[in-house]
């Protein structure tokens, strides 16, 4: 097959990939690792709306090409044809600074069998920004624009390169140049959270702004603030897109993602949220995911408090565990919490 049509190949998966509207899993570091992937690409399995796929928390590329044994660790999902047991895909975020090895990373990745590769623009965090990474990269275009097009230059033709960034760094003021780096870039499609880095995750979120990416002739995803179905539908009125990007509303609700396709599919008026998941639902799955794989069984618990934790924002019943089981460093102990909960 020539580059033309491998060229073809890829356009053709890609409006393919895109002809429904797109529900994904953000990439989320710190609380979408693998274990939660699995948790909650397995709830929207299990309510009829699969995520279409998720994005891997970003892998940072800062010296060299990373043995195979880290893209393992960080998307365990490449030993499994890229997928989560539920048979969800699992893309491949990158972030980096070098054009080159960026390049050469994404080039291994897709030989360990990444079906995507994503770069990060858009992390707000202070020590991966002082290290040039993440959305301070974003008052760098020209950098972007090198990035994008050199990985999209070394992976094969037939395998998707997308972007994830913020509407800007410090403002918006760069917003016309980010959108001409993507442009010339090569990128596939492109994924925008809307805020800056300085409004970090902080209410509101500014989904008009992504409108005028529209005008890239790739498909756009709009993330952020998406918390219950009126934010979703707003999200996508105002930014002018049909696909979005769930990330700690999804947490929160694990069938965020099924109540938002039931509200669009069935034209329902009211914008209220009908609840597909009932606390009981829930338990078996906080029950497999503090029996999941971790570092030790300390990790295991303070994940799955951070989780509870949020979780508490969408179930009132998580109010009484919480208050139950705060203190609680004994996994068995909270296993036993859940399963009481269970017979009450």
């Amino acid at each position: 097959m020539n580059n033309c049509q491998q060229l073809q190949e890829r356009r053709n998966t890609i409006s393919q990939l895109f002809a429904a509207p797109v529900r994904l899993l953000a990439p989320m570091e710190g609380l979408t690792d693998p274990l939660m992937r699995q948790i909650l690409t397995q709830i929207a399995t299990d309510l009829g709306r699969p995520y279409d796929w998720s994005v891997s928390e970003f892998i940072r590329i800062t010296q060299h090409v990373l043995p195979a044994h880290v893209f393992y660790k960080y998307v365990p999902e490449l030993r499994h044809d890229a997928k989560t047991s539920s048979g969800t895909p699992i893309q491949v975020q990158l972030l980096g600074s070098d054009a080159q090895l960026m390049a050469e990373n994404a080039a291994y990745a897709a030989e360990l069998g990444a079906p995507a590769i994503d770069i990060n623009f858009g992390c707000p965090a202070k020590t991966v920004n002082s290290h040039r990474g993440g959305s301070v990269l974003l008052d760098e275009p020209e950098t972007m624009y090198q990035i994008i097009s050199a990985v999209r230059g070394a992976v094969p033709d037939h395998i998707p390169v997308s972007a994830k960034i913020r509407l800007g760094y410090t403002d918006t003021s760069r917003m016309d140049d980010i959108r001409g780096a993507i442009a010339s870039s090569g990128a596939d499609w492109l994924t925008i959270h809307a805020r800056t880095k300085t409004q970090g995750y902080k209410p509101p979120a500014y989904w008009d702004k992504i409108q005028s990416f529209n005008a890239l002739d790739i498909p756009v995803i709009a993330n952020g603030e998406i918390w219950n179905v009126e934010q979703a539908q707003n999200c996508m009125q105002q930014a002018a897109t049909k696909h979005l990007m769930l990330g700690r509303g999804a947490v929160t609700r694990p069938d965020l993602v099924a109540q938002v396709d039931n509200h669009t599919e069935n034209n329902a008026d009211s914008l209220e949220n009908t609840s597909t998941l009932l606390w009981q639902d829930l338990i078996a799955h906080q029950i497999k995911f503090l029996e999941g794989a971790a570092k030790n069984d300390i990790v295991l618990v303070g994940r799955y408090k951070q989780w509870l934790g949020m979780l508490t924002k969408g179930f009132s019943e998580a109010h009484t565990l919480w208050e139950e089981i705060k203190r609680e460093k004994n996994k068995t102990v909270i296993i036993d919490a859940l399963q009481a909960s269970v017979r009450q």
